[in-house]
């Protein structure tokens, strides 16, 4: 029940222990402590050839693929067989990870190794080869003389930040009534104890007289071990949660942006949300003409030419900015409406409306790819806020929202932009013609390499021509 607490909080999931289906007759044996990794090493190396020498199946789990090669050394020097199961090896893990509990057998794991494959005592009869009837006859033979040996033994090298992956590898023995016995080895240089005051810990023993290769053991130690691991647990929990406070705040913005996107591409036509966003232009455009008037300064005009483009040029926006504002009113919603008659006549009403939509769509994914990045770099900053004594997560949520309102404004301002100074371009009825003539029949296009000009005569690649799907 190690992440219960963690599902309950985030997902609001309740966790349920289910009891084993057979009585449980694994012995999990205290931890040994030991003050050097030079000294555990001896001790691990030493309990695996104790129980090798009578036969009893080991697995050693380790933390790391490094620490599994440094055991493998120290078992090669004392000529123990063993298998090593590593990333070197991950077509073959499920076959080494099964032959794990075989009469004799020592095999080193990383913790997570091998997971979803059972390991039965005498070894699995699913990787028994067909054919081989005195195999399957020997596994009933070898289960039998496995569980009175005391099944298998499993030897953790030291104690993980998560008390869920030491259970695991626990786990791994005593499955379905079976018997078992685990052992975990640890020294004051291991990674958990260091940040747990390892070398207060070695002073202290050195002075109660602890010598070399011996061990302390005793059902405190392994309660103040758990308790370093529930504090670890508990602060990399706290990051997660923060981090997933982050992601709501950017998956609220998500949504909005999505919700319109979906919004468009389900409308056959997008004229009224044009039309909305262009009066709300004109309604930002009308206080930058009253601040101009007021201030007289160049900045207002810059603002005003940033959204028309050069639908007019300086002479003229200076004349009508000059007017009254409802002249300048009236001249942008003539220019609009100009702009769209002649995509119209041009195009079709049909294709005018697929074309705004396509517009709208990529200045929408556009400008949100860019946000995104922005909200990433403001996220990796936003922790030396603490140092003003600021809350992160407020002072991002506040930065946030006002990117946010930036991103709307400025796909509105984009959108309006590109429309008023939008030119379709066709070619005269001479190039048409001329096209026609060369253009091949279907059947040639079907030949034609995306990457290869295209046969119609156009210069253009077959897949930015003919080839567009």
């Amino acid at each position: 029940m190690t992440e219960s607490e963690e599902f309950y909080d985030i997902y609001k999931l309740n966790v349920v222990s289910i009891p084993t289906n057979k009585k449980m007759l694994r012995k999990d044996y205290n931890d040994q402590i030991f003050r050097t990794e030079k000294e555990k090493y001896h001790a691990i190396t030493n309990k695996i050839i104790e129980c090798n020498s009578k036969g009893q199946p080991v697995l050693v789990g380790t933390t790391s693929i490094e620490k599994s090669e440094k055991i493998s050394n120290y078992l090669n020097q004392k000529n123990i067989k063993h298998n090593v199961l590593n990333a070197k090896q991950h077509d073959k893990e499920a076959k080494i990870i099964a032959e794990a509990g075989k009469i004799s057998s020592v095999t080193i794991a990383t913790n997570m190794a091998g997971r979803g494959t059972d390991i039965k005592l005498g070894g699995n009869k699913d990787f028994i080869e067909e054919g081989k009837t005195k195999d399957t006859k020997d596994h009933a033979k070898n289960e039998t003389t496995v569980k009175n040996l005391g099944g298998l033994f499993i030897i953790g090298t030291e104690r993980h930040e998560s008390r869920r992956i030491d259970n695991q590898l626990r786990g791994r023995s005593g499955r379905q009534g079976d018997p078992g016995a685990t052992i975990f080895f640890i020294s004051l240089q291991d990674e958990l104890m260091r940040i747990f005051g390892g070398e207060s810990i070695d002073g202290m023993l050195k002075k109660l007289g602890l010598k070399e290769n011996e061990s302390i053991d005793h059902p405190w130690i392994n309660k103040a071990m758990e308790r370093a691991q529930k504090k670890v647990e508990s602060r990399n929990f706290d990051i997660r949660k923060t981090l997933i406070k982050f992601d709501d705040v950017m998956n609220d913005q998500r949504q909005v942006i999505f919700s319109q996107r979906l919004r468009i591409l389900n409308e056959k036509s997008i004229k009224n949300i044009l039309t909305d966003f262009f009066e709300e232009i004109l309604k930002d455009l009308e206080v930058s003409i009253i601040n101009y008037k007021k201030s007289n300064d160049d900045r207002h005009l810059t603002a005003i030419k940033n959204v028309i483009g050069s639908s007019l040029n300086d002479e003229e926006l200076l004349q009508l900015v000059t007017k009254e504002k409802s002249i300048f009113i009236d001249k942008m919603k003539e220019l609009f409406l100009e702009k769209q008659k002649s995509r119209i006549s041009i195009l079709g009403k049909d294709q005018n409306e697929a074309l705004e939509k396509k517009i709208f769509l990529q200045i929408i994914d556009f400008s949100w790819r860019s946000h995104l990045q922005y909200l990433e770099q403001l996220r990796q900053v936003i922790g030396l806020r603490q140092y003003g004594q600021k809350d992160p997560l407020s002072e991002f949520k506040k930065e946030a929202f006002v990117l946010f309102e930036g991103l709307l404004a400025k796909i509105k301002n984009d959108l309006i932009k590109l429309l008023l100074n939008l030119n379709i371009v066709i070619s005269s009825s001479n190039e048409k013609t001329e096209e026609k003539k060369d253009v091949n029949k279907d059947a040639d296009f079907k030949k034609v390499g995306r990457n290869e000009k295209c046969p119609c005569g156009s210069g253009k690649k077959f897949k930015h021509c003919h080839g567009n799907i």
